[in-house]
């Protein structure tokens, strides 16, 4: 049913594999629809956890490179629909009912280090890396922003999202974004212990203390991502994203022409 991530189950967690590790897991639109579709699914069953990790040495490496060429060729109108896709999927994962563990094992970046920071817990091995890396390709993190700035706080958030610069695990842990970090050979296991201290206690619980943690900043957060929505569609069709790409895909320096 799957062919970007694995979806397995038992003592009433779920785990989720992002399975593309010859792109180091990359976003797709496949793998977006995938991951809806699983959530989808995981929430009818009766599952109290979730576990997402990554195939390989990579959690997820952001935009895959032939979803970036197709961005650079799409109308207006399919920006906006694909940029409402991925705001969709982001608010999906924020929101979700169950406890969401992140289990990265590699590097989070760009809209990979946007799934990883937005379970409700993240832990991360040592080797893990993470960045809102946008910005060095002429895009624009527009979506995770909206997150972000509640997560850590806007002046951490705009250090990170204007420098577009990668920290690693330690960092990460220092500014927030990870909850734990762990040995690489035990994060799965601390993800499970962790996933068997949830599954413990009370249900109802956890899912209306979910439910009132979203609902005291829904309105804020849907206000916010619509004006992210346009925004991250507008920059698709500027000259310095058409050149950020370019120069991304033929490994060279960009020569930036926007203003």
């Amino acid at each position: 049913m799957y062919s970007t991530l694995l979806l397995d189950y038992g003592n009433e967690r779920a785990t989720i594999t992002f399975n593309r590790p010859e792109k180091r897991n990359a976003i797709n639109p496949q793998m977006i629809a995938e991951l809806q579709t699983a959530l989808d699914e995981i929430e009818k069953k009766r599952v109290r956890v979730v576990i997402l990790t990554g195939a390989g040495p990579a959690f997820c490496a952001g935009m895959d490179l032939d979803m970036l060429q197709s961005i650079a060729k799409q109308s207006p109108q399919e920006n906006q629909e694909d940029s409402r896709r991925i705001a969709k999927l982001f608010r999906r994962i924020w929101s979700f009912p169950r406890p969401l563990i992140a289990a990265v094992n590699g590097h989070a970046l760009a809209g990979g280090c946007g799934i990883a920071t937005l379970c409700d817990f993240t832990l991360a091995a040592p080797e893990a890396c993470f960045g809102y890396t946008e910005v060095r390709i002429g895009f624009l993190p527009a979506i995770v922003s909206v997150f972000l700035t509640r997560q850590i706080g806007d002046k951490r958030a705009r250090d990170l999202l204007l420098t577009g610069r990668k920290v690693d695990a330690r960092e990460a842990h220092q500014l927030g974004l990870v909850s734990e970090i762990v040995a690489s050979d035990k994060l799965m296991a601390r993800a499970n212990e962790l996933a068997d201290y949830l599954v413990e206690v009370s249900p109802g619980s956890l899912s209306r203390a979910k439910r009132l943690l979203v609902s005291a900043e829904q309105a804020g957060v849907d206000a916010d991502l619509e004006r992210a929505v346009l925004e991250n569609a507008r920059i698709r069709c500027t000259p310095d994203f058409q050149e950020g790409i370019a120069s991304f895909l033929e490994k060279r320096k960009p020569v930036w022409k926007d203003e």
